[in-house]
Formats: C-alpha cells, structure tokens, sequence
C-alpha cells in the first residue's frame, strides 16, 4: 500500500495530536498514582534513588490504541481485521501487565498471556506472513517468528531500566519505519504507525526524561513492544529482514548477550538486576540523560543502514554487518566505562 498525500496528512496529523494528548493523560494520571500511593520504590537493583510513580503506560497505550484506531477507521491503513487483532491484544496485555505490575503474577502467566497473542497476531501479519519469504517450511518459520516475537517483547521490557530510555528506543524505530518509506513506498502502513509511535513516545519523554516523574512500568512496556514487534515482523514478511533486524539492533543486543552472559554465571535470569551494559553505563557514573543520548545518536547509524540495507541482498548483509559492528562498539564502551570506575 503506498500512501497518498491525504493519507500522510492523516497519519502526520494523528501522530501530532499523540503528544499532547499522552503529555496532558500522564499529567493528571501521575497525581492519580501519587494519591493512591502507587510508586516504585527504590531497591538495590534499582536505577533510580527516589519513589517514582509508575504506570504511565496506561496513557501511552490508550493514546495509541485510539489513534491506530482512527487510521484504521479513516483507511490510512488497511482496514482489515488485522489492526484490530492487535488493538485487542494490546488491550488484554495491557490489563495483564497492569495486574502484574499492582499485584505480581508468575512468569509463566505473563508469557503464557505474551505467547497466545503472539500466536494469535502471526495470523494478521501482511502477505505472505513469511519471514525467510518461503525458504523454511510454514512451521518453521512461523516457529521461528514467534519464538523472536516473544523474546522481543521481553526483552523491550528488560531494557526499560532507566529513565528516557523506553521512549528514545520507541521514537527511533518509530523514526525508522517512517524512513524506510522513503526507499520503499509500500511499507507505507508501517510508516504512518511510525508517526503515532513518534509522538506518543515524545509526550511520555516530557515526563520520563532525566530526572523521571513517572515511569512506564509493564503495562506500557509489554504492549509496546509487542505493538513494535508486530511491525517489525512485518516489514520482514515484505522482504526487508535486514532492516527489521537493524532498527532494533541496539536493544536486541544488550538483551540477548546479558540472558546469555547470566546464563553462563548460573543466575536466576527471570529476576531484576543491573547487569545490561546500559545499566553498567549508569552504575560508571554516567547519567541517565548521557547513556540515552549515545544510544540515540548510535541509533541514527542504525537508521541510516536500515535504509540501506533495502536496495537488496547485498546491501542487506553488509548493512547487518555494520549495524553489528556499532553495537558492538557501544556495549564495548558503555561495559569499559565500568571497568575504569571500578579501577579508580
């Protein structure tokens, strides 16, 4: 689907409208949640110093469930049930998670709740619904699909550990999926989401950026990232794997090499802790506010090979090479920079 002018008019309208609209909500929720005493307390895995209240997800998620809905309703997007699928996933993640975050719930109740809508949304995603584009049996590649889907969604939540950072990560695939459009008209879809995701996650930044006044807590966090998730997989299923894989390349990095390095230590990996190397970054004595910024301006380089990585399959592995290498160099850093404080 390519977009017209009008449709890009109506997706750049709706995703101006989510900024102020998610900083207005979050305003009056975050004296809501301080009255009823709904607040992070600090711990010694902590980032932060302060009870904060948390739950600002709650005004992130309705903001963008309604105007995902009104591309939808105005077909700025492809008015199939799909979008709605996944607006009604957000939903019952959104309450889960909500629950989760008042009361606690079992991990297996949450990723029983992430893996049936993960199930559920593999049906929705664009023609052909394939990520390796039919080189891998059906099974496998929705097996495959569903099994880097779930993990995307945790992991997004993991790495929601300091303030600003949830937020510049969301703007900045948001950000990409709109540049993608440039190169390829037809991820139009993706891109008029991209703008919703763009100004919902700079009207939570308002709130959340050094020192934070809120947090998103899981009730943002888990329908968020299966809302990018989504996205992802299907700029994938058109053919542009490799950019699905670079825009997010940061996050999935810190994510997956932390699991893997507690793993190897034999730590309970389903516990809270500051092990990611942005939190290493942070407990170096580097500021929030410094730690999200060299994730955004590494991201920019991100960006930039996304776009590039769609003029074919070359471009592509190259593009994945280079997006490897600048992560690797920013967990290196962020992982030095605690080395020397230690020394010190």
């Amino acid at each position: 689907m390519i977009g017209s002018a009008e449709q890009w008019l109506i997706a750049a309208a709706a995703g101006a409208c989510s900024l102020p609209a998610v900083m207005i909500l979050i305003g009056r929720l975050r004296r809501i949640l301080i009255q009823r005493a709904m607040l992070d307390i600090p711990g010694e895995r902590s980032s932060h110093t302060a009870p904060t209240p948390r739950g600002a997800g709650l005004a992130l998620i309705a903001v963008l469930i309604l105007a995902f809905a009104a591309l939808i309703i105005t077909d700025t997007v492809p008015a199939d049930p799909a979008g709605w699928v996944v607006i009604a996933a957000m939903i019952v993640l959104g309450v889960v998670s909500w629950i989760d975050d008042r009361r606690g719930l079992s991990p297996l109740t949450r990723l029983s709740a992430q893996f049936g809508w993960v199930v559920v949304g593999l049906f929705t995603l664009p023609p052909p619904g394939l990520i390796f584009q039919g080189a891998l049996p059906h099974w496998l590649d929705w097996a495959i699909a569903a099994a880097a889907w779930l993990w995307f969604i945790n992991a997004f939540n993991f790495m929601d550990g300091i303030d600003g950072l949830a937020g510049a990560e969301t703007a900045s695939i948001g950000t990409g999926l709109v540049i993608l459009v440039l190169a390829v008209p037809g991820l139009f879809p993706f891109g008029a989401i991209g703008l919703l995701l763009i100004g919902g996650a700079v009207g939570f930044l308002v709130w959340n950026w050094q020192p934070a006044r809120i947090f998103l807590g899981d009730v943002g966090s888990v329908p968020l990232g299966y809302l990018l998730g989504w996205l992802l997989l299907g700029v994938a299923t058109q053919g542009y794997w490799g950019a699905a894989l670079i825009l997010p390349a940061y996050y999935l990095g810190d994510a997956t090499l932390t699991l893997l390095l507690r793993l190897r230590r034999g730590e309970r990996v389903w516990q809270a802790h500051r092990e990611h190397f942005y939190q290493r970054a942070v407990r170096s004595g580097m500021s929030h506010k410094a730690t999200v910024i060299w994730i955004c301006l590494f991201n920019v380089g991100l960006i930039g090979l996304a776009f590039i990585s769609t003029a074919g399959t070359i471009s592509s592995l190259a593009s994945l090479g280079g997006a490897a290498l600048i992560v690797a160099v920013l967990l290196w850093y962020f992982a030095r920079a605690l080395k020397i404080s230690e020394y010190r």
